[in-house]
């Protein structure tokens, strides 16, 4: 069945239970600051689960789109992906169990037709630490439900240990399997977090499939959470009823709550009786263009299959959050965008695309979506052009750093270190490689290599400002205080994620390095440079104040480097009678007044890294 055809089937199956449908939150949460992006279902809800009134009702139901960062690492086998449609209703103070397990059960086998016989289900075996029985209630719903679709329904109390035990169809799970919260196990919830016990429904692929046999857990008891591939969780209702106390103890919330949650990839996959969700029509599209840019077969080995599922899953997640202003960058949301994009490119190499090929996967992933969400099909062309960018920019960084790294006979956190430093090589990417190759690097002995790096910087760059003739000189002092304009400057024209990443001043020129994702254009440049010969004509006078450093940093000044600073530190203040153009922590030496400094020109800029950009400028004299 069609992803768009299982979406429209629960929206409509569960409209007609009273239910008011909405439309899908952003992909970064608009009030949670606890979080960078919306990665379940219910956490646009959470508020009404707590107890306030929802405007559209008691009953909710959607198609939230959802990305797990967390998932990154994981992508690769036939079912994990970062991206995915999350289907989900709810019930704020409503309905309870006895309503909503038959209603899935019959949107399962009604409205998307599955085999009743494929369906097995786990409930909550209860937990003595929590003081919370087991969940007989489920248990008994589940059984009339079996038993009335003529199927076995017997219990398994230890399916771990007893495997697939004949006629059972319910298993029992602690609450590290059947517990949901957003934070995960029991133990892991802050106070104040709603969680509760869940039960799950899985999709059996068939034992002829010899999934099991053929997978790590061979020797193990195969059971409906085995990660044998056999089956798949295609539905889980949580019973969100209690809440974490400060004792770390659970009361009961003011109502009892239904939080059901079934991922369209996997039950798309599910309704063609096929375990891979990456040959669903939600990743079908972009396998095919990849066959055909790479001249290889999906199915033709699990090493290539690898790939492709990376590379269709991280370009589908990118291209989804760039349609929600997610672009790439080096921090918050816009990092996550830069790494999937860089694991593409990375596993695109390994399969022979050496030339940029981003432009021949965001049509298919637009046009996946063109019914369901138009907005990204509006967006295509803007999407293309970003994402683009940054594969040119990167393609040159990966074959320097993959050759570099090819030659390494031993990896650790100094090599690491070096590839990030000399081509701007992604730490993450060298560990994934140096796992490949058996070698464990974690990422502390790489912090370490850095920070060994930054106190040598720092030593050295102290030293340039205490003596030495060139150093102290006066043409040394005003390139210095160029350097703080030009600074602000950038970052008047292109805003505060503009930040100095280093600087070097000779007597006959400054160079300065600042995190950008681009060439300057001319007409950029021109307004720049104006913009600083604008403040040195105003002759504008250099204060230095020395303050705490945490009253300086609350004043509004910069400090960057990742240096150490004293407690107490000097700030130097440009153009404070205008309400300050720069202050910044510094060492100094600067000059008095900004038209000391004579007028700037432009000499040259160049790529340092990837994301960091130098600018050469001389100074004529006063």
């Amino acid at each position: 069945m069609h992803p768009d055809k299982v979406r429209q089937k629960y929206l409509d199956f569960f409209r007609k239970q009273q239910h008011a449908v909405l439309p899908s939150a952003p992909l970064v949460p608009e009030n949670d600051p606890t979080t960078l992006f919306t990665g379940s279902g219910m956490q646009p809800m959470i508020t009404y689960l707590l107890g306030e009134p929802h405007p559209k009702g008691s009953r909710i139901v959607d198609s939230q789109r959802c990305f797990r960062s967390q998932d990154i690492e994981e992508v690769g086998d036939n079912r994990h992906t970062t991206y995915f449609e999350m289907l989900g209703n709810w019930s704020l103070g409503d309905y309870f169990k006895k309503e909503q397990l038959p209603w899935v059960f019959t949107f399962l086998t009604k409205e998307l037709e599955l085999d009743p016989n494929k369906l097995f289900v786990t409930v909550f075996g209860g937990s003595k630490k929590l003081k919370i029985s087991h969940d007989q209630e489920s248990v008994g719903i589940w059984q009339e439900l079996f038993f009335t679709a003529n199927c076995s329904n017997g219990v398994e109390k230890h399916p771990e240990k007893n495997g697939m035990t004949k006629d059972t169809r319910i298993f029992f799970y602690d609450e590290s399997k059947n517990w949901w919260s957003r934070a995960g196990l029991p133990d892991n919830m802050p106070v104040g977090e709603p969680g509760g016990p869940d039960s799950e429904v899985f999709y059996d692929f068939g034992s002829e499939r010899n999934l099991h046999e053929n997978s790590p857990f061979a020797k193990q008891p195969c059971h409906v959470n085995c990660d044998c591939g056999r089956f798949l969780e295609i539905g889980n209702s949580v019973f969100m009823q209690y809440q974490k106390q400060a004792d770390g103890s659970f009361s009961n919330l003011p109502q009892m709550n239904v939080d059901f949650g079934g991922g369209l990839e996997r039950l798309a996959a599910a309704t063609t009786n096929n375990p891979d969700v990456f040959t669903t029509e939600l990743f079908w599209p972009i396998i095919v263009t990849l066959e055909k840019l790479t001249g290889n077969n999906y199915n033709d080995d699990e090493t290539a299959r690898y790939a492709f599922r990376v590379i269709a899953d991280h370009v589908r997640a990118a291209v989804m959050l760039a349609s929600d202003n997610v672009l790439p960058a080096n921090k918050e949301q816009g990092y996550f965008v830069r790494r999937l994009l860089r694991r593409a490119i990375r596993y695109a190499h390994d399969l022979g695309i050496t030339q940029p090929f981003l432009s021949h996967l965001v049509p298919e992933v637009a046009k996946i979506y063109k019914q369901s969400y138009p907005q990204v099909q509006a967006q295509a062309e803007k999407i293309q052009t970003a994402l683009s960018l940054e594969e040119q920019k990167f393609q040159k960084v990966l074959e320097k750093g993959l050759r570099h790294f090819s030659n390494l006979e031993k990896i650790d956190g100094e090599s690491a270190f070096r590839l990030y430093e000399t081509y701007g090589f992604p730490f993450e990417l060298t560990q994934e490689l140096a796992d490949e190759r058996g070698e464990s690097l974690d990422v502390t002995a790489f912090d370490k290599a850095r920070q060994a790096h930054a106190e040598k910087s720092r030593t050295a760059s102290a030293g340039k400002f205490r003596g030495g003739l060139q150093d102290t000189s006066k043409i040394a002092t005003r390139y210095h205080t160029a350097t703080h304009l030009l600074h602000a400057a950038l970052r008047k024209k292109f805003g505060d994620s503009v930040q100095q990443k280093g600087s070097n001043i000779t007597g006959k020129r400054l160079r300065f390095d600042f995190s950008f994702d681009r060439a300057l254009s001319d007409s950029e440049i021109v307004a720049v440079v104006n913009q600083i010969n604008t403040w040195i004509e105003a002759d504008l006078p250099v204060e230095k104040k020395v303050q705490k450093k945490s009253e300086a940093l609350k004043s509004g000044a910069l400090a960057f480097f990742g240096e150490q600073y004293p407690d107490e530190v000097s700030v130097y203040t440009i153009g404070a009678s205008q309400g300050w153009i720069s202050r910044e922590l510094c060492g100094g030496p600067h000059v008095a007044h900004t038209a000391e400094i004579g007028r700037l020109q432009f000499m040259k800029q160049q790529a340092v890294a990837a994301g960091v950009r130098r600018i050469y400028l001389s100074v004529e004299s006063p």
